[in-house]
């Protein structure tokens, strides 16, 4: 029966992990050859259209940009305190004497002590791993806040774009540490649990991740006082067609 259930998480584990890793190098391809069928790239064509927004209006929204960039940056940091609060919980579970609360006979896997530190210490890691990327996210969206308030500033658009963007590539990427640390939670409770679960998360991600819908095709500020000046050239030559009828 030992034999048993150590061979169960041989099997059960490596084969939710690979379903994990697939998929993600599945999504990772989308995104690089044809981002417009994600919604990472998806999401990224909006971020585009609202730094161009930002970047070529006289200051006027610059406030407002600030805020939404505080608002990313204070959710980036929140993350990062939650992943580091729970590695550190996760380490003085470790070091405790009185770890064997996933011991029990009513888990169907392999409860031997180097199996529950395997557990714990990749767990730990996807931990470790959300909170370096939530820092980074942070990080990014400072420097883009410096960049957009800065004044006078002849900084390229492409500059600011490229900062955005990779903050939330940076946040995507902590999102999907959390994850694979959800994942590998279950794992306590048994490679069962776990493999439903990894099934589960590729069926959801899929839904989530994927796009249908065509890309907003935003107009530039050039564009649009273009044609505004020709619906007054316009206006004003009907009026003047009439008066001089």
């Amino acid at each position: 029966m030992a034999f048993e259930k150590a061979l169960l998480d041989l099997v059960l584990v490596p084969s939710g992990l690979l379903i994990m890793f697939a998929y993600h190098l599945f999504l990772l391809y989308r995104y690089l050859t044809a981002p417009h069928t994600t919604v990472i790239g998806f999401e990224n064509n909006d971020k585009r259209a609202w730094v161009e927004r930002i970047m070529q209006v006289d200051k006027r929204d610059v406030g407002i940009a600030l805020n939404v960039i505080a608002s990313n940056t204070s959710a980036a940091t929140f993350l990062a305190s939650v992943s580091l609060t729970l590695s550190s919980i996760i380490g003085a579970w470790i070091g405790s004497s009185s770890n064997n609360v996933f011991q029990s006979q009513l888990i169907y896997g392999d409860t031997s002590p180097s199996t529950i530190s395997i557990k714990y210490i990749s767990l730990l890691t996807c931990f470790l791993l959300a909170f370096s990327c939530f820092v980074q996210s942070a990080r990014c969206f400072v420097h883009a806040n410096y960049l957009i308030s800065t004044p006078d500033s002849d900084i390229p658009v492409k500059n600011v774009e490229m900062v955005v963007i990779r903050a939330g590539e940076f946040w995507s990427l902590g999102i999907r540490a959390i994850y694979f640390a959800i994942d590998l939670l279950l794992w306590f409770f048994g490679p069962i649990p776990m493999f439903v679960c990894s099934v589960g998360l590729v069926i959801l991600l899929y839904h989530l991740d994927c796009n249908s819908n065509p890309l907003h095709r935003h107009r530039s500020l050039a564009s649009r006082s273009v044609k505004r000046a020709g619906e007054q050239v316009t206006a004003a030559a009907m009026t003047i067609a009439d008066h001089v009828v």
